[in-house]
């Protein structure tokens, strides 16, 4: 399979956007058939030292971390470990309380829940306390009732399936996904729940606001008051698992994702078999999100999307974006996944535009690829 035209296009893509379009450093990788197929990176990975960014640079990828969280749930339901429209209190008994006995797995997988906030003066460093926030989350009350409205759950997803996931397997959410998802992937260097303090500063890129590293966060700071990219470059953060969350490359990523739609490599080896990946796609949620304004449309877990292919096609995919603009997704159909992974957070789209250099890398995939 010739794929060095793919290759050079996407690392022109890459290096426009970072020379003209603002960007610091970006990383991109896509899977199609099972093969890696496009692995490219540019610009620099801490501009304050020069490093520059490579395939295995590691970049924080907030919210696609939650894809990660949410294939361990599916692995565990395949394992007949757990059911989705089990309570919570099910394998997390001490949540059971003050209005969220009846709360289901599913509709945490959904943002229905009615818990999709910590209290206000949440402190970044009780955030990196697992047992803090779960007390936290114990002693809160649904903003609405379970199942009646959506809101995006922005980081209690993860500690209340880490707890679902633990009640359900005995194991910590991080040692599970480890053990169970990623290790089997070969993903262990190259998508983490935390963990990092070894790899800090060797691998991790220093992340930007809107182009300027900000100044060193405070732990006991209130985590709302804290620019997420210094949340994103504090070694404490890094270390601590926070499964809404995730550190990454673009390979790795998109090599999970690869195993979700088709499988990787000569074997095609699978996560999860097809009928699971599936069901869990399905739209289970069609209706304007309470805090965005936004309609949105989600299976359990992931985000659900349609792309328009440059000859016209349309795709459905399925996948998640993170703040500041990292993105992962992939087409079960056609078996392609695509990740871009960025350290520049900014409220602006990725400045080559991911979704439409993913189109078009896709669209490549299809010119060139297929016989």
């Amino acid at each position: 399979m010739n794929t060095d035209p793919m290759q050079r296009r996407v690392e022109e893509a890459l290096a426009s956007a970072v020379g003209e379009g603002g960007e610091v450093g970006l990383q991109v990788a896509a899977y199609w058939g099972g093969e890696l197929v496009v692995d490219a990176s540019a610009g620099l990975a801490d501009p304050r030292t020069g490093r520059r960014v490579d395939s295995g640079s590691l970049f924080h990828v907030f919210s696609c971390g939650k894809a990660v969280t949410a294939t361990a749930v599916h692995l565990l339901a395949e394992r007949g470990r757990l059911d989705y429209d089990s309570p919570v209190a099910r394998y997390w008994p001490e949540f059971g309380v003050l209005g969220k006995e009846s709360i289901t797995v599913r509709q945490v997988l959904t943002h229905t829940s009615g818990i999709p906030r910590l209290p206000d003066a949440t402190t970044l460093g009780e955030l990196c306390d697992w047992e803090r926030v779960c007390e936290e989350l114990c002693g809160l009350s649904p903003l609405w009732p379970p199942g009646a409205s959506t809101g995006y759950h922005g980081l209690t997803f993860g500690w209340i399936l880490g707890e679902v996931i633990r009640g359900a397997d005995g194991r910590h959410v991080r040692d599970m996904v480890a053990q169970d998802v990623l290790g089997p992937l070969g993903l262990l260097d190259s998508v983490a729940l935390g963990g990092l303090a070894e790899s800090m500063p060797a691998r991790t890129a220093a992340h930007l606001e809107d182009g300027v590293v900000p100044e060193s966060a405070r732990l006991d700071a209130p985590a709302d008051e804290t620019p997420c990219a210094a949340w994103a470059n504090h070694p404490g953060y890094l270390d601590a698992c926070i499964p809404a969350t995730a550190t990454a490359t673009a390979e790795g990523l998109a090599r999970l994702f690869a195993s979700l739609a088709g499988g990787v490599g000569p074997g095609r080896d699978r996560l999860l078999p097809a009928e699971r990946v599936a069901a869990a796609v399905l739209p289970a949620v069609d209706a304007v999100d309470l805090f965005s304004g936004s309609r949105v449309r989600r299976g359990l877990g992931y985000l659900l999307g349609r792309l328009r292919l440059p000859a016209g096609d349309e795709v459905d995919v399925f996948g998640h974006h993170g703040l500041g603009g990292s993105i992962v997704f992939a087409d079960p159909v056609r078996g392609f996944s695509f990740a871009l992974t960025k350290n520049n957070l900014t409220g602006r789209p990725f400045a080559g535009g991911a979704v439409d250099l993913a189109t078009r890398a896709m669209g490549m995939a299809v010119d060139f690829l297929l016989p």
